[in-house]
């Protein structure tokens, strides 16, 4: 992605212009960028942040017309809030093909994350994909809004205007204690407004928003809902790739699994399906899901 869609960006700040304008990093140094954090953040960074600052700052040192394929990501430690994020990035190979990064992210002199990017040039070949599930299209399921307004009174930052429009397939689970599902969730997800034409800005949203759900998945075959208290969860590691162009401002669906939990930790992996039909990108997420007891809690 390059700096010059900053310029674009309108004057009055709506949630999608303070998301955009979060992943919209001071250029340091040669292959150093510094990031930002909400002033609302609360104990820690939320971890899709770090992902796509990361992935945008791969793509600010890539000097070809490439696209992203994939990436693969580890968590070290927790993020404050209150420090600025550096991003090192290292050139690691500019081939004729495929363009590999590493990027480093360092607070307290310590790092906090790091990632393997790896883009590609533009070219043909064969072509296959699964199938999109059948659900019911977005303007037929209640919004975020709606679905969270019997707890919005424990939801510090409910009446705050957000940039993301989740749609759940399947049911939230919001009890503490909740009757075990099947470990599959189907949620359709926009960011409101418009988003500059730039396919590195959209796959970096698309890895934001892919971490506020894929770890949830791993706890429905347990019925442990959003305000339990039974649980400590911490992403580990994400990996992402992308297939095919999408607009993260229109809908797409994640279509996502729990294939097994164990040994304190969850994996879930998935699909993102454009409204059309067309796999857009696959990704897989391991996060710790420790039980702790009642009177940790």
């Amino acid at each position: 992605m390059r700096a010059a869609y900053r310029a674009r960006l309108p004057a009055m700040e709506s949630p999608t212009v303070r998301l955009l304008r979060l992943l919209d990093l001071e250029d340091i140094d040669l292959n150093i960028f510094r990031g930002y954090s909400p002033k609302e953040m609360g104990s820690r960074i939320f971890g899709g942040q770090v992902l796509a600052q990361a992935l945008v700052a791969a793509g600010r040192t890539v000097d070809v017309p490439a696209m992203v394929h994939s990436m693969h990501a580890y968590f070290l430690r927790p993020g404050d809030p209150q420090v600025p994020i550096l991003f090192e990035v290292d050139r690691s190979r500019d081939g004729r093909s495929f363009i590999s990064r590493r990027v480093v992210a360092i607070q307290h002199g310590k790092q906090i994350f790091h990632t393997s990017v790896s883009f590609q040039v533009e070219e043909g070949g064969l072509e296959h994909q699964s199938a999109m599930p059948v659900v019911p299209a977005p303007q037929d399921l209640p919004s975020w809004l709606e679905v969270f307004e019997p707890y919005k009174d424990k939801i510090s930052w409910y009446e705050q205007q957000t940039a993301l429009d989740f749609r759940y397939v399947e049911p939230v689970l919001l009890e503490a204690e909740n009757p075990p599902q099947p470990p599959v969730w189907r949620v359709w997800f926009r960011l409101g407004g418009t988003v500059p034409d730039d396919h590195l800005l959209h796959c970096a949203l698309a890895a934001y928003a892919s971490d506020m759900i894929l770890l949830d998945t791993t706890v429905r075959a347990h019925g442990i809902g959003w305000f339990g208290q039974s649980l400590v969860s911490a992403t580990l590691d994400h990996a992402m790739w992308f297939h095919r162009r999408f607009r993260i401002d229109d809908w797409v669906l994640f279509d996502l699994a729990s294939p097994s939990t164990s040994g304190a930790r969850g994996l879930a992996t998935g699909s993102m399906f454009t409204r059309d039909g067309v796999l857009a990108a696959s990704m897989a997420q391991e996060g710790l899901i420790r039980r702790i007891s009642r009177t940790e809690s």
